[in-house]
């Protein structure tokens, strides 16, 4: 499998726009996707992400901007003639036909001779771990295999993209894990770019070399997983992507100060005078005895403490009446507070992040 010319698969989306009457699905996305790259667009329903994909395999127009595959213009282009894998939520294969029949329907459609078409069905297959399946018909397989069928299907003719549209979206969430180990698994083998339309920021961090957050239709910030969750461009991002903790403050004379005139720990250097928001997962909170003598930190108590197997989730209550999370592993059982205590809420420096109010 997988192209003689590596260099293939490459996007890129030029100032894509795409109206439905007054309301604007995609607004401006522009969007560059290196040849192998794999790349999530993650957002909430209605973000205008599957819209963005469907313009990429041509079952949507956009209304202004382009589509390029390898920097050749494929805006106006049927599907069928843009060569690229699709994949769906609802798997799409044909009942009436068997695996075999359904993964070889690509190849007959471009007129492969039928002994290349037993060979490279057969070799797929093998891929998906469905060998032994070639003879069954849709309704004798179970999800999980449905789904891998469709890969199989969209990866058969060699196509240098593919676009996956929640195609973990129908399953449950012990078979999605592994079929979501499996897809980045299969991303190594066969280097395709692949673009990846998810709602699950799980997923999407887990599985993607950089992640494209997108809300109104449009990409707030495309990064690297760990960047889009410890550095989150905007509060959406910051509120979007994980749990977080949202402090108001305001900063004067590079002085950061919390709602009772706390002084708080950042590693960013404020330039300016200002009202903002401070950022903090709850991993990252630490609540300690207030007997220490901290200079730093928010003052309050332990309201309520839940335990969920690996870590204790704790709500904090500031002097102020400001909540707060932090969650705990649950390894060392003497660092924990308990319910009622009176704490200090602090954190590391560099994990902390300011953003606009």
């Amino acid at each position: 499998m997988g192209n003689t010319d590596a260099k293939t698969g490459g996007i890129a989306l030029r100032n894509l726009q795409k109206r439905y009457g007054s309301a604007r699905a995609v607004d401006d996305v522009s969007l560059t996707v290196s040849p192998g790259e794999f790349i999530s667009l993650l957002g909430p329903s209605g973000s205008g992400k599957t819209t963005t994909l469907m313009m990429i395999a041509g079952f949507e127009m956009p209304d202004s901007g382009q589509v390029l595959l390898d920097d050749k213009n494929i805006t106006r282009l049927p599907p069928h003639r843009r060569e690229l894998g699709v994949i769906f939520q609802n798997y799409a294969l044909f009942p009436h036909m068997t695996v075999a029949d359904n993964v070889a329907y690509p190849l007959r459609m471009r007129r492969v001779p039928k002994a290349e078409i037993a060979i490279r069905v057969s070799r797929i297959l093998d891929q998906v771990h469905l060998g032994a399946f070639a003879s069954r018909y849709p309704h004798q397989m179970s999800g999980g295999q449905q789904q891998r069928v469709a890969i199989a299907r969209a990866l058969v003719f060699d196509p240098p993209v593919l676009l996956l549209d929640e195609p973990l979206g129908a399953l449950d969430k012990k078979l999605r894990q592994h079929l979501r180990n499996e897809i980045k698994t299969l991303h190594k083998q066969v280097g395709k770019t692949m673009i990846y339309v998810t709602h699950d920021q799980e997923e999407a961090l887990a599985m993607s070399d950089r992640v494209a957050v997108m809300h109104e239709g449009r990409i707030r910030q495309i990064s690297a997983p760990q960047d889009i969750y410890r550095r989150p461009a905007d509060l959406f991002v910051a509120g979007f992507v994980g749990e977080v903790n949202l402090i108001p403050v305001t900063i004067r004379s590079g002085v950061i100060q919390g709602p009772a005139g706390e002084k708080l720990l950042v590693a960013q250097q404020p330039d300016q005078d200002k009202d903002a928001t401070l950022c903090v997962r709850p991993e990252h909170l630490r609540l300690e005895a207030t007997a220490v003598g901290i200079s730093t930190g928010i003052h309050g108590r332990v309201v309520d403490m839940t335990f969920v197997g690996d870590a204790t989730i704790l709500e904090f209550r500031s002097d102020s009446g400001l909540q707060l999370t932090s969650k705990v592993l649950n390894i060392s059982a003497d660092a924990m507070p308990n319910l009622g205590d009176l704490c200090v809420a602090s954190w590391a420096a560099s994990d902390a992040t300011i953003l606009a109010a």
